[in-house]
């Protein structure tokens, strides 16, 4: 588990579910406003994490809906009231959840319904923070990544970029093509100090990933 306190935002990631994925709770410092991007398992712990912060969740984001990164989106959201934010072009896969479990041995629930369908371009308020929806298709059709800057930039990237990787795209609806045109189009563009947390690893820049990432180059 990490805590950052950043003079515009509160974070906490921590680590969850069966693939370690990247759990983000993000608030507003001067509100108390919160939103959860990606609750991928271990709802209680999560649950934990927002009462020691003392924040109020106002939303669940969603960088896709892999199993992974949705586990706990039901359990969540049933606790906080949350909306829960998610693209459009992956609502099939993420009411296809009870499938995805089968498919890797474990049951899982269906998800409460998405309260907003994003398409990308949208700009969400925490309390006095913004996130910009950045629509990331390659990994998967409806991958989004969320901005906040430029002040302190940080992007949650979920898994379409990674620290010197990128996002696999073997899966169904996945686009080689897609990814490398979103990552150059949306991500690398953005400004170079900007921190980048994926949804599984350590967190990069995209100063370094323009560089080194050995699959794309700016």
């Amino acid at each position: 588990m990490l805590s950052s306190d950043m003079a515009f935002m509160k974070l906490r990631t921590l680590t969850v579910g069966p693939v370690a994925c990247n759990c983000n709770i993000v608030a507003c410092p001067e509100t108390g406003e919160a939103a959860i991007i990606d609750p991928g398992g271990h709802a209680e712990r999560i649950l934990a994490a927002v009462k020691e912060l003392g924040v109020t969740v106002k939303y669940i984001l969603h960088t896709h809906a892999h199993f992974d990164h949705i586990l706990a989106t039901g359990a969540v959201a049933a606790a906080t009231g949350a909306e829960i934010l998610l693209h459009r072009s992956d609502r099939a896969l993420y009411d296809g959840l009870p499938s995805q479990g089968r498919m890797f041995g474990f049951e899982a629930p269906r998800p409460p319904a998405p309260t907003q369908m994003l398409a990308g371009g949208e700009r969400i308020a925490i309390g006095k923070l913004v996130a910009q929806v950045l629509h990331t298709p390659g990994h998967t059709p409806g991958s989004v990544g969320y901005y906040f800057g430029p002040e302190e930039a940080i992007l949650f990237s979920g898994d379409t970029l990674f620290a010197e990787s990128v996002g696999r795209t073997d899966f169904p609806g996945g686009s080689p093509d897609d990814l490398v045109a979103s990552i150059r189009g949306k991500l690398y563009v953005l400004p170079e100090e900007t921190r980048v947390i994926p949804g599984h690893g350590d967190e990069t820049t995209i100063a370094h990933e323009r560089v080194h990432n050995p699959f794309v180059r700016a």
